[in-house]
């Protein structure tokens, strides 16, 4: 290795023109920043969202509602879902987060709530954190069972 032949290691230089490096650089004095004024001063840094001093648009747009931050959202799975489940895949016994995530139906963090649409054909218990009336009455009908977690 000799000083004529060290290189900047691959991908830690960026730019092909030296900014503000002389007049013989073709980009010296002003270093295309113009003449004057706030933008061409070092160390000037805008706001995020400045417009100029024109009113910013988040600003502009009403607010409006409300985020409940204790907000418990559920993954909602319906019956008809489940008896899918069983036809398909040939799921029995007990059906709980951990079968719902193997099928690609829940992720493991989800709170899950079994909703009652479609209709339910074999006896099975369902292992849940949440379930509608409707969804635990026709569970129960085919002999099966509603566990909330």
């Amino acid at each position: 290795m000799k000083l004529n032949n060290i290189q900047p290691a691959a991908g830690s230089t960026h730019n092909s023109k030296r900014i503000g490096r002389g007049q013989g650089s073709g980009k010296g004095g002003t270093s295309t920043k113009g003449h004057k004024g706030q933008k061409s001063r070092s160390g000037y840094a805008q706001k995020i969202g400045f417009e100029g001093g024109q009113m910013p648009l988040q600003r502009r747009l009403p607010k409006f509602g409300f985020n409940n931050v204790n907000r418990k959202e559920y993954r909602g799975i319906n019956l008809d879902t489940i008896q899918n489940l069983i036809d398909k895949k040939g799921v029995s016994g007990e059906i709980n987060q951990e079968v719902l995530v193997a099928n690609g139906l829940a992720s493991k963090n989800d709170l899950i709530k079994i909703l009652g649409r479609g209709e339910l054909k074999a006896s099975v218990a369902i292992s849940a954190h949440k379930f509608t009336k409707s969804a635990s009455e026709l569970i129960e009908k085919v002999g099966g069972k509603a566990i909330t977690l």
